[in-house]
């Protein structure tokens, strides 16, 4: 029994003393270290010193930890020509493009002026044409009144000596009195290809 006491008398010793040391290791060494590291870092703010940059200066300094710094620069400066050189190709692709959209902007403006000046002749084209219908049907007043106003008689050899169209032009006009007897004036065969003509 004395020994069971005397044993866990040693292991509570043991344990005290494996505490105490870790307890005098975190108040002599980390608390203190911990504090010269804010009064640094306080110290350095004031001193306008900035401390992250020059540990890296530091660990660059190191030989096994410093990078190999002219692999990286040549890395970078590979991917910059690469950069500018795809973006002269663009430009000179662009610029192509711009080129092309201005042939295509002048020829339409000269097709366009092209049209306006065609419309323009269309137009006047028109205007005579419609003058000169105009004059056609004045014309066309004047003969039908004019073989109105003849006898029967001598109108029907003009007609038949005119060509078909002409003719025909003039008997759909006529009134319809004035129209049968011309048309018995005129030989049976006549009377019946005109006939036939103005059914058509």
């Amino acid at each position: 029994m004395k020994q069971t006491k005397q044993k866990s008398g040693e292991v509570a010793v043991s344990e005290k003393k494996s505490t105490g040391i870790f307890q005098l290791l975190l108040l002599w060494v980390l608390i203190p270290l911990l504090f010269a590291s804010a009064v640094l870092l306080i110290i350095a703010k004031v001193a306008d010193v900035n401390v992250f940059d020059k540990a890296r200066e530091v660990t660059q300094s190191i030989p096994f930890l410093k990078k190999d710094e002219s692999k990286e620069q040549a890395q970078n400066d590979i991917v910059l020509e690469e950069r500018v050189v795809s973006l002269q190709a663009e430009i000179q692709n662009k610029e192509a493009e711009l080129t092309k959209i201005q042939s295509d902007l002048e020829k339409a403006e000269k097709d366009k002026d092209t049209l306006l000046a065609k419309q323009q002749e269309l137009l006047a084209e028109i205007e005579m044409l419609k003058s000169a219908k105009d004059d056609s049907q004045k014309d066309m007043k004047e003969i039908v009144s004019t073989f109105e106003s003849m006898s029967a008689k001598s109108a029907a050899p003009v007609l038949t000596s005119m060509s078909d169209a002409e003719a025909l032009q003039i008997l759909t006009k006529l009134k319809p009195d004035t129209l049968a007897s011309i048309l018995e004036k005129m030989s049976p065969e006549d009377a019946a290809k005109y006939t036939s003509l103005m059914t058509k």
